[in-house]
């Protein structure tokens, strides 16, 4: 179980690494259902996933930092639950990135879930 966390770990590292660079050279106008989030915001929530990339590798270098992981995936996941409220608000009816972003909302909340409670770090 602790080998298949830290795939799930460290494939959320990088698919949330690329997310957040992504941001960074992208406009929050390049997704229409997330349009509603300020620029400064959207830039901010780069940050945020670039600190949960950090949180989600580091308790492989460093133990007593292990309560991160959790704590990053549970961030991730509130952000992608966010990007699904705003798309069902946006009245979108093309739902491919919703199911996208509640797959990556599952992957963390199993990873929170793991490291909580089946398998600590």
């Amino acid at each position: 179980m602790n080998i298949l966390l830290w795939v799930l770990q460290i494939f959320l590292a990088l698919h949330t690494a690329i997310g957040a660079v992504w941001k960074f050279s992208n406009s929050e106008q390049t997704v229409p259902s997330l349009s509603a989030i300020p620029h400064g915001a959207w830039l901010a929530l780069s940050v945020i996933e670039l600190a949960c990339v950090v949180g989600l590798v580091i308790p492989a270098f460093y133990k007593p930092l292990a309560v991160l992981a959790p704590l990053a995936a549970i961030v991730i996941a509130a952000i992608m639950l966010l990007y699904c409220v705003l798309h069902l608000l946006s009245g979108d009816p093309i739902h491919g990135q919703l199911v996208y972003w509640l797959v990556v909302a599952a992957v963390c909340a199993f990873i929170a879930y793991g490291r909580l409670v089946l398998r600590p770090i």
